[in-house]
């Protein structure tokens, strides 16, 4: 969950510490509860504060950092140890000889301390990360080489971890190596770089190498060498990355989060783009299955965590409609746990905004040790889940900053839809034209979300009427169903009250108990052209206002029953059925995060959450 930021160059200045500064800033959406920075030139020095970021840029400006060739940075996310200026990183080793910052949890740290005990060398932390650090000067004070000790340690170590680690000795050479935990190279002129991902860099270059698994880099100032764990070299494979640091900042927008909701048009429209052939005949950005082999799938199952598996909720309806291939969706989380029984016939479909989320990488794999094939949906280009994957579509949504997930998850419903498609043409279900006017459609959902926003102040007015409220429920039919527990997610991300989402037809089976007077209850209600559906929809409505619940209703323009029953009314373009949760999430979106600002609360940042989870 944390962030990491290196810089090395071939001259010393004060540069490095103001590039790792930078860089930290822009990873502050991964999470984080301290920072850190720290410097290698003809002296060694750090600082770090628990605490905002700007804590520690503060000490900087009241203390400034000596000149340096190298220097690291973290953010740091509390996993062993409180957060607290001793918990944070950088740490130094006993004999000053290595700085190290670490992401990821070391599993065996209980033997790993022992050994350190047994020395009598002294923790000043209660962190895995500083064990790691002993550990490294250990080694390199036999070897006097900071490379050949960074490949002694990394093969005793069990878990996931980031290294990224220096020497004063050595001022203007960094060692990094990843097993479990996402890393990126940055190439620059007469200066390297190493992220957590782009964002550490993106301001300085675009030019980047993916890291495989159980990789050590090695960069200099001009050089840049990668090899395995076991000590094989490795071509690293270079990429350009294709948004700045514009895109990471607010755009005018009063948060990140407000300013994503507006990307949403384009975040679709993105993720469409540039999807068919000559031919008209739909392509995957990256296809390393056998299409004879993705004919004989009897089974899809949906691996994915939070707002990314509401995503395959919706997936299932449209793939089962178009495909009619069975679909499960699983928490990856629970899925190695319970002996899942999967086959060479099952594809495996992973969604993740980062494409590092721990739980969905290790769920991967496993299923892939299973032999079942694995499809990525991931966002960013060169992460762990989508090099380890048999197949990748990008989402094309670009950063996502806010922690709070909104523009990824209609860019992942997106590319879902993309998929169903792609299947159903590679399996004969549809023909080319059908699959030409499923796409046409989709390409005029950008303007009818932008039709939604226009909509913005009305439902932001509706939100901070309810700021004082305890509780808010959420029904839903059909895909109406995954974006009431979306919706009721967000609520519960951004403002911390209690929220649920139902389907609609289980209100009866329990929950209306929980229905009394001035109960706030969202229901999406189906389009009118299902009857059958509608109908039964709002039938629940007045089952719950007959109990004297406050009802908003999202439905379709033109809907003049849903307008009668309602209480207050959003509504949508028309859309066919399987698209609507396009569209029927947004006015969600736009209000958890009006009543979560109405209550004086950081829209961007919920407590204790992360962007990226990169532990299990």
């Amino acid at each position: 969950m944390c962030g990491i930021v290196g810089y090395v160059a071939t001259e010393t200045s004060l540069r490095g510490s103001e590039v790792v500064a930078g860089g930290l800033a822009r990873l502050e959406y991964r999470g984080y509860d301290s920072a850190g920075i720290a410097v290698a030139g003809d002296s060694f020095a750090l600082v770090k504060k628990a605490g905002p970021l700007q804590a520690l840029l503060d000490e900087l400006a009241a203390h400034p950092l000596p000149e340096h060739s190298c220097a690291i940075g973290h953010t740091r996310w509390a996993t062993h140890g409180a957060p607290s200026d001793a918990n944070a990183h950088p740490h130094v080793s006993f004999d000053s000889k290595i700085a190290l910052v670490h992401n990821g949890i070391i599993e065996n740290v209980a033997e790993l301390r022992e050994e350190l005990a047994a020395r009598h060398i002294a923790l000043s932390s209660e962190t895995d990360s500083e064990v790691v650090c002993h550990h490294l000067a250990l080694a390199y004070a036999k070897t006097g080489d900071l490379s050949a000790a960074m490949g002694d340690v990394v093969t005793r170590l069990e878990g996931s971890f980031t290294l990224v680690a220096f020497t004063p000795d050595d001022p203007q050479r960094l060692l990094a190596a990843r097993r479990n935990s996402p890393l990126v190279v940055g190439l620059g002129d007469g200066e390297n770089y190493v992220g957590s991902d782009v964002a550490a860099f993106v301001d300085q270059t675009r030019t980047a190498i993916e890291l495989g698994q159980d990789q050590i880099v090695e960069l200099t100032g001009t050089e840049v060498s990668i090899r395995t764990f076991d000590g094989e070299p490795v071509e690293g494979t270079t990429y350009e990355v294709d948004w700045d640091a514009d895109a990471a900042v607010k755009g005018g927008y009063p948060t990140f989060m407000e300013k994503e909701i507006h990307d949403e048009p384009a975040a679709v429209a993105d993720t469409l783009l540039a999807r068919t052939d000559d031919t008209g005949h739909l392509h995957l950005d990256e296809l390393r299955i056998d299409p004879a082999i993705l004919r004989q799938v009897d089974k899809i199952v949906v691996i994915a965590c939070g707002t990314a598996a509401y995503a395959g909720h919706v997936a299932k309806y449209a793939i089962e409609h178009w495909c009619r291939i069975p679909v499960e969706i699983e928490l990856a989380h629970e899925f190695r746990y319970r002996d899942p029984v999967v086959s060479e016939k099952t594809l495996i479909v992973a969604i993740s905004q980062s494409g590092e989320t721990m739980d969905t990488l290790m769920a991967v794999r496993h299923a892939r040790e299973q032999g079942a094939k694995v499809l990525a949906i991931v966002n960013t280009h060169g992460s762990t889940i989508a090099r380890e994957s048999d197949a990748v579509l990008y989402t094309h949504a670009g950063p996502e900053v806010a922690v709070a997930s909104t523009k990824a998850f209609v860019a992942q419903i997106t590319a879902c839809y993309i998929l169903g498609l792609y299947l159903a043409q590679l399996r004969g279900n549809k023909y080319i034209d059908e699959i030409s006017g499923y796409l046409d459609q989709l390409g005029r959902m950008p303007g009818k979300i932008a039709q939604i926003l226009e909509k913005e102040d009305e439902i932001a007015d509706l939100a901070r009427s309810l700021k004082d409220a305890t509780s808010v429920l959420f029904l839903g039919r059909h895909v109406g169903y995954p974006i009431a527990m979306e919706g009721a997610l967000k609520l519960k991300e951004l403002a911390y009250i209690h929220a649920e989402g139902f389907a609609a037809g289980e209100l009866k089976h329990g929950p209306i108990a929980l229905i009394e007077s001035g109960q706030p209850v969202f229901v999406i209600c189906p389009t009118p052209r299902r009857p059958l559906l509608h109908n039964k929809v709002i039938s629940n409505i007045e089952e719950i206002r007959a109990r004297g619940a406050s009802v908003m209703c999202i439905a379709e323009e033109g809907d003049e029953a849903a307008a009668r029953a309602a209480d207050h009314l959003i509504t949508v373009p028309q859309a066919p059925t399987l698209m609507h949760p396009l569209l029927t999430v947004v006015p969600l979106q736009i209000f958890a995060c009006a009543l979560a600002e109405a209550k004086g609360l950081n829209v961007d940042k919920p407590r204790n959450l992360a962007k990226a989870v990169t532990v299990e």
